[in-house]
């Protein structure tokens, strides 16, 4: 795993977004159409800013997937992670294709079916994504985490450091607000992108990037698991590697 350590917050979420852009048009060199996985946080707002205003990536030759969406949120709920992603990125660029998790399905099982089958019929190129305060990647928090997740797409519960994290985040007012389950993609799914960047700003996540990078590699801390992948690239501004030894 890469680090790359970017004082300024905005900075880094630029950097980011350089990097991501250089490997996305290297690799549209080399195939018709990419693949790519997203995450709806505000920690990813600065790099999907800079992200979008590339003008030398053909967004028309790239099929665009999320990794997660909370159960049983109404359609129009702006915490909605299509809805949350759709302002920021899927309605802002003309993607080939735009492919959303839907937490109101009536049947979940099915739901999860159909986006596994997506992804398989998608191979995944790029992943951008975060780390939770608790280490979670995407919604596998410790307890839900499985290295060997047999699936691709599962319902998981999400716990309580979870939830909370989404109050302070401001994307909720109150605990009983956040929903407690969640539709996610597994682990093995995310670790099949070819390259992932890893974008996890702000002081809250000190503890959890100590623990992803210094820590056991354990499903108690999910994240770590991408110190065994290659091609992944963490980016940090001041606050979240502030426990780091530099």
């Amino acid at each position: 795993m890469l680090v790359k350590i970017i004082p300024d917050r905005e900075e880094m979420g630029l950097v980011a977004a350089t990097d991501a852009a250089e490997r996305i048009i290297k690799m549209q060199g080399e195939k018709e159409e990419l693949n790519m996985i997203f995450a709806a946080a505000p920690s990813q707002n600065e790099f999907i800013a800079h992200l979008i205003t590339n003008k030398a990536i053909e967004w028309n030759r790239i099929n665009a997937f999320h990794m997660d969406e909370y159960i049983g949120l109404a359609a129009d709920a702006p915490q909605r992670f299509g809805n949350f992603l759709k302002d920021r990125i899927f309605g802002k660029v003309p993607f080939k294709s735009v492919n959303y998790l839907d937490g109101l399905a009536k049947n979940l099982d099915e739901e999860c079916k159909r986006y596994s089958e997506l992804l398989e019929k998608h191979p995944v190129d790029i992943v951008c994504l975060g780390i939770g305060e608790n280490g979670h990647i995407a919604f596998n928090d410790p307890g839900v985490a499985d290295f060997n997740d047999k699936k691709l797409v599962k319902v998981a519960d999400l716990d309580l450091m979870c939830r909370q994290q989404q109050v302070n985040d401001k994307c909720f007012n109150l605990l009983d607000e956040v929903p407690k389950q969640a539709l996610t993609l597994t682990i093995p799914a995310l670790l099949r992108g070819k390259y992932l960047f890893c974008i996890v700003p702000a002081k809250n996540k000190a503890k959890a990037v100590y623990n992803t990078l210094n820590g056991e590699i354990t499903e108690d801390c999910p994240a770590s698991i991408l110190r065994t992948k290659e091609n992944v690239t963490l980016y940090l501004d001041a606050a979240s590697s502030a426990l780091l030894e530099l």
